[in-house]
């Protein structure tokens, strides 16, 4: 017969639930505002360079070389706020944020080669808008209160895109990837440290 526990077993056991506990908890803070904020405004001289979408091959170009200009700007600004704030960005939190953000990002980049592919780049801005809105909406449920409501008002402005005539195409993803990640990045930036 075994007697009974020591008390600092149960003592660290409990300490190591709650430890866990709080590091699912956590939220992933360091969505960058400043670097949202620069997002932004590389998205509004895109907008104005490359006009109504189109199917000129330029057209096309200009907003995937923007693209790989935003998600370079957003990874060097995440491991920046990371590192000034102290948040490991290899957490839970982080892990958690990816895996909500991946999928509608892996379904945009699919839907936008059947689009082209199709003879329908015109259609992207409503593609992209919609998807990306889908991504931050969901990651943002595991980040900050801003970042879900930004992504509600992407897909908003996705599907007002996939509605209104496509000569808008160009101001609506100004007014996403330029005005909402502009004025969310702000926000963010006062609120939520950078």
């Amino acid at each position: 017969m075994r007697g009974p526990t020591p008390l600092h077993h149960h003592a660290a056991e409990n300490l190591r639930f709650i430890r866990d506990t709080m590091a699912r908890a956590a939220d992933f803070t360091a969505v960058p505002g400043w670097g949202g904020v620069l997002m932004g405004v590389t998205a509004l001289l895109t907008a104005s360079v490359s006009g109504p979408p189109s199917d000129r091959p330029v057209w096309l170009r200009l907003w995937l070389a923007d693209a790989v200009v935003a998600v370079a700007i957003g990874v060097v600004a995440i491991a920046w706020k990371a590192r000034r704030s102290g948040v490991p960005l290899q957490g839970a939190a982080t892990r958690r944020f990816a895996l909500a953000f991946a999928p509608p990002i892996v379904a945009g980049a699919v839907l936008s080669a059947v689009l082209v592919r199709s003879g329908l780049t015109v259609r992207l801005p409503g593609c992209w808008l919609l998807l990306y809105g889908a991504a931050v909406t969901s990651a943002g449920a595991f980040s900050v209160r801003p970042v879900p409501a930004m992504g509600v008002c992407f897909m908003i402005l996705g599907a007002l895109a996939l509605a209104l005539p496509i000569e808008w195409g160009h101001v609506l993803l100004a007014a996403g990837f330029g005005g909402l990640q502009i004025g969310f990045g702000i926000v963010i930036a006062r609120r939520y440290g950078g």
